[in-house]
């Protein structure tokens, strides 16, 4: 249905109207604020997932060593991911990074100047990738899995011969995690192009200045601030051929960096 309406003049107040591609010449040859949503949107997804995923990847290595009160703690780090999404954490988030909030108060206490977070385009679109780094507990326990499923005796094997923790972690750790590493890579890059909530919630329209313009709020501002739900059918449909392809090329390109135990490197 979306791809039809994609194609028509549609405002859900009179009958889909049919004008062909005019949606998407607009969008590729007019609207700048399509390739500034795209801009800053592509910025915040390959910035805030490495993020995640090395924050994710360091606190599972850490909760994989512990031996009592571990399902407590795993318990605990993944909270961020049920609540991360909310309008509360948002609100939360916002009044954190306010030019009174604990952030710039802290960072008085250190000596050093306040910062607009919120207000400055400089730091606004980082006040978001914090929140989505924050939100590492759903990747940190597909790590903590796919931790406890390499044997032991890889390690105990390395240090015999005498390697140290940073060469295992390269040689045994990380090789072993590809698969694993794959999964999260793909499932967060998803994430990262839905990114909506926090942004809409803590910045509203894209302040200060389109900095945090995603674009799905921009999509979402398309069809339901100015009714124009043809243009964002075909937004909707750009988001799913862009995430698509990148989502293609990363799995074209695990033969090169995914190991595969069972059956040797791809």
């Amino acid at each position: 249905m979306t791809l039809y309406l994609s194609f028509t003049d549609y405002n859900m107040l009179r009958p889909p109207e049919w004008i062909g591609l005019e949606h998407y010449e607009r969008m590729f040859t007019k609207d700048e604020k399509f390739w500034h949503s795209l801009r800053v949107t592509f910025f915040y997804t390959f910035t805030a997932v490495p993020l995640r995923l090395i924050v994710a990847l360091a606190i599972a290595m850490l909760v994989a060593k512990i031996v009592r009160g571990a399902g407590f703690y795993r318990t605990v780090l993944y909270l961020p991911s049920i609540i991360g999404g909310s309008v509360a954490v948002a609100v939360m988030w916002r009044q954190l990074f306010g030019l009174e909030g604990a952030i710039n108060t802290i960072l008085k206490w250190l000596g050093l100047s306040g910062v607009s977070w919120l207000g400055d385009p400089k730091y606004a679109i980082w006040t978001l990738i914090l929140l989505y780094g924050w939100q590492f507990g759903s990747s940190m326990l597909i790590f903590l899995a796919g931790l406890k499923n390499i044997p032991n005796d890889y390690y105990e094997a390395a240090s015999v011969d005498g390697a140290g923790s940073v060469t295992m972690f390269f040689r045994i750790t990380l090789p072993l995690l590809t698969p694993v590493i794959l999964f999260n890579v793909v499932i967060q890059l998803i994430n990262g192009f839905l990114a909506f909530t926090p942004a809409y919630v803590i910045f509203g329209d894209g302040r200060p200045l389109g900095a945090t313009l995603m674009y799905v709020l921009y999509l979402f501002q398309n069809a339901f601030t100015f009714f124009d739900m043809g243009y964002a059918s075909g937004m909707a449909w750009v988001l799913l051929v862009i995430v698509g392809l990148l989502t293609a090329l990363i799995f074209k390109s695990s033969e090169y960096w995914v190991h595969y135990e069972s059956k040797g490197d791809r």
